[in-house]
């Protein structure tokens, strides 16, 4: 079973956390080391940022990351040498999270077999069109067993999220506003509202909730609203702020969680 998939099953009695961070920032050579220390700390699903030089869904704080890891050096295939390199010493799900130019350019076919080569669960493109999506690649994806999770916002309109529900595996991605990422001090009434809709429409996909979360009062409420949630950019500052030390980064990110 693909581990997005068991993660999930596993656990359906308790809130899961995921961490997003940009490979390659502060350091090149970091990312082998982040997911080990996310793991050993006990996060459950981390999402590995591949850096584009035009992130439009990211705000400034992932921007710049992805910046300074192009800068570095980092390509996709720097990027899966470094995965391949800790695959036996990962179990819980990782998920590459990146533009679809870049993908397009690697390959498809060659972007989901490097996936499986260096155990890669799934793949989140915010760029990719849903009807791409079900003629190109998810076929592909599929023959490889590899994860495209999709994102939804307060702007999804229910039939479009009844039909990526029922297009799509692992999770739904759960964007908490219509904005770019960055951390937000708190939800608002709509946010909330939005929340609760989507929780009436009984999707038959887990959901995880992302963007903005930051403190106790945006985790817990991104947590009683779905199975879980991602943290991104408060996460990467905290990296960032650390010099790439990543205990000292999840240290301070758990404390923030309790503020």
């Amino acid at each position: 079973m693909n581990k997005i998939n068991l993660l999930f099953k596993e656990n359906t009695s308790r809130k899961l956390l995921s961490i997003y961070f940009c490979a390659g920032s502060p350091e090149l050579n970091c990312t082998g080391d982040v997911i080990k220390t996310l793991e050993r700390r006990g996060i459950d699903m981390i999402e590995v940022g591949i850096p584009f030089s035009d992130p439009m869904a990211d705000g400034p704080v992932i921007q710049n990351a992805a910046t300074r890891a192009l800068r570095n050096g980092m390509t996709l295939k720097t990027l899966f040498a470094q995965l391949k390199a800790i695959r036996n010493d990962v179990s819980i799900p990782l998920i590459l999270m990146g533009y679809l130019n870049v993908i397009n350019k690697y390959g498809i076919e060659e972007f989901c077999q490097s996936c499986v080569e260096c155990g890669v669960s799934g793949a989140i493109i915010p760029d990719l069109p849903f009807k791409d999506y079900i003629e190109d690649i998810k076929p592909i994806a599929d023959k490889y067993d590899i994860r495209i999770i999709m994102l939804i916002t307060p702007e999804t309109s229910e039939e479009r999220i009844r039909f990526i529900d029922q297009n799509t595996d692992g999770f739904i991605y759960m964007v908490s506003s219509a904005s770019i990422t960055g951390a937000q001090k708190s939800f608002d009434d709509a946010k909330k509202e939005y929340f609760e809709r989507i929780n009436a429409m009984n999707l038959k996909n887990p959901r995880m909730i992302g963007f903005g979360i930051s403190n106790r009062q945006t985790l817990q409420l991104s947590q009683d609203n779905a199975a879980g949630a991602i943290i991104g950019s408060k996460f990467v500052q905290l990296l960032e702020d650390a010099g790439g030390n990543a205990e000292v980064a999840i240290d301070n990110l758990f404390e923030a969680l309790e503020k």
